[in-house]
């Protein structure tokens, strides 16, 4: 009989969390060491690559940087942490927003193109002409036709990611053993049962790993479109650190985006983990 914890979970996969958040730490700690004992050498000079406990160690006072309304006077510590939590949660929301758009729509386009002929030989051929052309290329297009604010940003996270996971959603589509298909019809199901109970849970996990492996690719597309002046985020505070020579403000952005980032994928793989459920 299989023995569970009071909170309901295995023990294996318990110990499994425990053994992987150990080894992240152990990771970071490692990391983190070597940047310090290389501050300590003296062969990282701290004004150009200040360590851990230099840019960490004042919080409050880079925090003061990444709003105009804090930068002059003596804003209190909850007003910078509410400016720093704004910050973050403009960026995060622009990367979520258009990672959650170009799945829908690759899916559908994608879907679209293999079981409608017509559609599929008139949309294709462009996809194939576009999707060589760099996301950052679209930034004019995207500030003419959507001005300044959330949506240019939106729009070339999207666009960095649509054409990548139409042609995957595609190719997927393509691989699939035939015969999942026939059993279906057999069986009687329709065009929209074989779409949903057959299709689309196999080629799931497939558009997961590649929406995850584009997640980064969605960080870096944000950041250079909020550097350039589409709206406030991260990317403005890197801008503000390279124009005033503050590696501490540098170092410390960096900091956040790889939290950000790392916090994102773990509740990517949580939602992969709810959604694929019949996975092992």
């Amino acid at each position: 009989m299989n023995t569970t914890t009071r909170s309901g979970a295995p023990p294996n996969r318990l110990s499994r969390a425990a053994a992987s958040v150990a080894w992240w730490i152990a990771s970071v700690a490692l990391f983190v060491a070597i940047w310090e004992f290389c501050w300590y050498m003296r062969w990282a000079n701290p004004m150009l690559m200040p360590p851990p406990h230099i840019f960490l160690q004042d919080i409050l006072l880079v925090g003061k940087l990444f709003d105009k309304s804090t930068r002059l006077g003596n804003p209190s510590a909850g007003l910078i942490a509410l400016t720093i939590a704004k910050t973050v949660g403009a960026s995060t929301l622009r990367v979520v927003i258009g990672l959650a758009v170009a799945l829908v729509i690759s899916l559908a386009v994608g879907m679209a193109i293999r079981y409608s002929p017509l559609f599929g030989r008139l949309i294709l051929p462009v996809i194939n002409l576009l999707a060589p052309i760099s996301p950052i290329a679209w930034l004019p297009v995207a500030m003419l036709i959507f001005g300044l604010g959330n949506a240019p940003a939106i729009f070339l996270v999207y666009i960095a990611l649509f054409f990548i996971m139409t042609l995957a959603t595609l190719n997927l589509i393509d691989t699939l053993p035939p015969s999942y298909v026939q059993v279906a019809r057999i069986m009687g199901a329709s065009r929209l049962q074989i779409f949903v109970q057959v299709i689309l849970p196999a080629i799931l996990p497939g558009l997961f790993v590649v929406l995850r492996l584009n997640l980064f690719a969605a960080w870096m597309i944000v950041l250079i479109a909020e550097s350039v002046g589409v709206g406030g985020g991260l990317g403005l505070v890197v801008i503000i650190s390279r124009n005033t020579f503050d590696a501490q403000l540098a170092f410390f952005t960096m900091f956040i985006i790889g939290v950000v980032g790392f916090l994102l994928d773990v509740a990517l793989r949580e939602i992969q983990r709810r959604v694929l459920n019949w996975q092992p």
